[in-house]
């Protein structure tokens, strides 16, 4: 009965995936365009398009910005556009919406650019825990190119994993 102790998780073909090692770093900023605006939610052209023009862009040097309005306002299709074509030349990156509409931009970008191949007929765990805050959809973006190449998927750890699909087995008659 004094049999050693075999630790299944590290002998198991199972790979897990961890989206938190391809995080992009750098810092996330919000623009929010009701700033600029009269009370909040008037845009007046002609002030908006000064403030443009006088604002310190280089504040958003190197960030990654995302550029909404958190009032009622009803803006113009130009004014997000006005304010991209300013941020564009300094940050990193610039999409409308919030912030996690910019983390789910950032994070399709780096799944679009992973190769898959490598996964394929493995069994794999997408790894649920992290430290940084990783929006939902992220997890459905790697579940939809996994599914392509993988045999089973699993979500969650090695030693707790939950069993989420499975290729079918094609049956030789």
């Amino acid at each position: 009965m004094n049999e050693p102790i075999v630790n299944r998780v590290t002998k198991s073909s199972l790979i897990t995936f961890d989206i938190e090692e391809f995080y992009p770093k750098g810092e996330r900023v919000f623009f929010d365009i009701s700033d600029w605006l009269e009370q909040g939610l008037v845009l007046k052209e002609q002030k908006f398009r000064d403030k443009a023009k006088n604002h310190h862009w280089d504040e958003f040097k190197g960030k990654y910005v995302a550029i909404d309005c958190s009032s009622e306002a009803i803006l113009p299709a130009w004014a997000p556009l006005l304010i991209a074509s300013y941020l564009n030349s300094v940050a990193k990156e610039v999409v409308f919406g919030d912030l996690e509409m910019l983390e789910n931009h950032l994070f399709k970008t780096v799944i679009d650019n992973l190769n898959f191949d490598q996964y394929k007929d493995k069994p794999i765990i997408i790894k649920g825990c992290s430290e940084k805050e990783i929006p939902e959809n992220v997890f459905i973006q790697l579940l939809v190119k996994f599914q392509k190449v993988s045999k089973s998927i699993f979500y969650g750890e090695a030693c707790s994993s939950v069993p989420i699909w499975k290729k079918a087995q094609t049956k030789i008659h």
